[in-house]
């Protein structure tokens, strides 16, 4: 009998054949996994970083209309010629509007809770803080898996993804062509649709964003 201090290798080491057998079993083995896993991309090879949507700040107006502002990974967008290509493209500026979903915030009648909010008119600035250089770009209704309907664009930072940067954001209530007022709804919420707003957001590090791939 082979004690505990041989194990294994003490047994095949009084069994040469049987060793030389096993070995060469198990090295053909472990040279396949390794090839699997470097094909795969698991070995040695550092993955690209992935990043969900960064929440810049979230905002409710009357009459119940639930707004989110995002900073995310930059995207390939259609049509080309109305959106900034992926390769020059720093972060993908997105803003949700939806009718809240929160119970205790009171919503117009027969609207759909977390539906979507269109006919918005949505406008971005985004500021370098630390040189004052700034980018303003309209924000578009745009269709993805899994925010579905939403407003955004595709936006090149003017400046170093590192600097400090500040995001203002006017949101505007649909122009008075664009949006028709039943009498029930003007007596019950007047018109136009919500009041013109901003918001804005300081000192935001948008580094990591715009380092990121999705997935």
């Amino acid at each position: 009998m082979y004690g505990p201090m041989y194990g294994l290798s003490g047994l095949f080491m009084h069994q040469p054949f049987v060793h030389r057998r096993l070995l060469r079993r198990g090295s053909t083995a472990l040279a396949f996994l390794l090839m699997v896993l470097l094909l795969a991309g698991g070995v040695g090879m550092p993955a690209p970083a992935q990043a969900q949507e960064r929440v810049l700040g979230e905002e409710t107006i009357d009459p119940g209309i639930h707004l989110v502002f995002e900073a995310a990974p930059k995207d390939d967008v259609t049509p080309y010629d109305q959106n900034l290509a992926e390769s020059k493209t720093d972060v993908h500026l997105e803003v949700l509007t939806t009718w809240s979903e929160n119970p205790d915030v009171e919503v117009p009648e027969g609207v759909q809770r977390g539906g979507f909010v269109g006919y918005l008119n949505v406008y971005a600035t985004i500021t370098n803080e630390k040189t004052g250089r700034t980018e303003k770009v309209e924000l578009i209704p745009h269709v993805t898996l899994g925010d579905a309907m939403h407003y955004a664009r595709n936006v090149s930072l003017p400046g170093n993804p590192d600097d400090p940067y500040a995001v203002t954001v006017d949101v505007q209530p649909p122009a008075e062509r664009e949006l028709a007022f039943h009498e029930s709804w003007r007596e019950a919420h007047g018109q136009p649709l919500f009041e013109a707003t901003r918001f804005t957001y300081n000192e935001l590090d948008l580094a990591d964003v715009a380092a990121a791939t999705r997935p």
